[in-house]
């Protein structure tokens, strides 16, 4: 199916959505256990940057003040695809489940049509196209989009062809699914895994302090964002998501450099760890924790036992060099009372085995 060989028409964005414009000014306080996502201005995760309950949704006004509006004006129904209008400009997200958003997010419905995902991954691609055309102080609000064009493919009688865009994403699917399956079946024979183990509950375990565990702990170098260089290479900040990438830059000057190394977020997410197998530039939020003698799964499993020091640190209370030389890690011990790496490196492996199978089993199920 060629993109190049079919008719294609400009549609004002009314002629295809219904646009609705988004709700909060200030957004609830996040909730652990809140199941309805809050999307947002950002330009990952799928747009979510929280989750909230029913209750404190309909607790919450608009701005935060005493003037509450009904709760059908706050969630939105799912099935849609929303676009960011202000911040990260022009990213646009499909939304399966009901949900709730800043006003910072256009909510577009399909018109003549239920939308599917097929449909909404076609359609999200164009319309992100446009994203060079808006910016922090040229929004993309609800009045701007329904003057702006989308550029679709047509059916004879000059209609959007959504039955081709249905079509032509599946078959792009059905692609990638034999890619990630054999990707996948290689990855096992790869990592292996199937150790017998004892559980971790029965393990004895001990405190070590972090500086004998890692033989390099350095913190990165500020970098300003208006200094950023457009390039490859990772940018890690403190950000809980996206392995803690922020951006990619290409600057050589006056950074700092690592790769095969644990991240460690010491102030914005503070205690967020990553395992970072690429070369990356380091934010001074950010500090590497590294041991030549650890591999991958090595990292893996250290990486979910350094964040747990996000329990005792936050934004006001942040790991400095000093706090960090003193802080301790629990980690599982051999016969001889010393960390048991081989422990932790086959255990990382059985739980990546797991995954991967629990991924095969999916694909294959679709």
């Amino acid at each position: 199916m060629n993109l190049s060989e079919r008719e294609w028409k400009a549609f004002i964005f009314p002629e295809v959505f219904d646009i609705k414009g988004g709700f909060y000014n200030k957004k609830p306080v996040a909730e652990e256990n809140g199941t309805i996502p809050f999307i947002g201005a950002t330009d990952s995760n799928n747009g979510i940057t929280q989750f909230n309950s029913e209750q404190r949704i309909d607790e919450t006004s608009k701005t935060g003040d005493k003037n509450n509006a009904p709760l059908d004006k706050k969630i939105f129904k799912g099935n849609c695809i929303v676009v960011t209008n202000n911040g990260s400009v022009g990213y646009a997200y499909y939304q399966r489940h009901p949900f709730t958003c800043s006003h910072d997010v256009n909510p577009l419905y399909l018109k003549n049509r239920t939308l599917t995902p097929n449909i909404a991954c076609f359609l999200i691609c164009i319309i992100e196209k446009q994203r060079v055309c808006f910016s922090y102080v040229h929004k993309w609000r609800p009045k701007r989009m329904k003057k702006s064009k989308i550029l679709l493919p047509i059916t004879e009688t000059g209609k959007p062809d959504f039955d081709f865009m249905e079509k032509y994403i599946e078959s792009r699917v059905n692609v990638k699914r034999e890619e990630y399956l054999d990707y996948c079946k290689e990855q096992l024979k790869i990592v292996g895994g199937g150790y017998d183990l004892i559980p971790l509950k029965d393990k004895e375990w001990k405190s070590f302090f972090i500086v004998d565990v890692f033989d390099t702990i350095q913190r990165g170098k500020r970098l300003k964002t208006a200094d950023h260089l457009a390039g490859e290479i990772p940018y890690v900040s403190s950000s809980a998501l996206n392995n803690g990438v922020d951006d990619y830059v290409s600057n050589n000057n006056g950074v700092r450099r690592f790769s095969n190394c644990l991240s460690l977020a010491n102030s914005g997410s503070v205690g967020s760890s990553f395992y970072e197998p690429f070369e990356f530039v380091a934010s001074d939020h950010i500090t590497h924790l590294k041991n030549e003698e650890f591999n991958k799964y090595h990292y893996l499993f250290l990486a979910t036992v350094t964040s747990r020091l996000s329990q005792k640190y936050n934004f006001n209370r942040e790991i400095n060099d000093k706090r960090i030389s003193r802080e301790i890690i629990l980690l599982p011990l051999n016969d001889k009372g010393e960390p048991d790496y081989e422990y932790m490196e086959k255990y990382s492996k059985n739980l990546l085995c797991e995954k991967i199978q629990m991924y095969i089993k999916y694909i294959e199920n679709k």
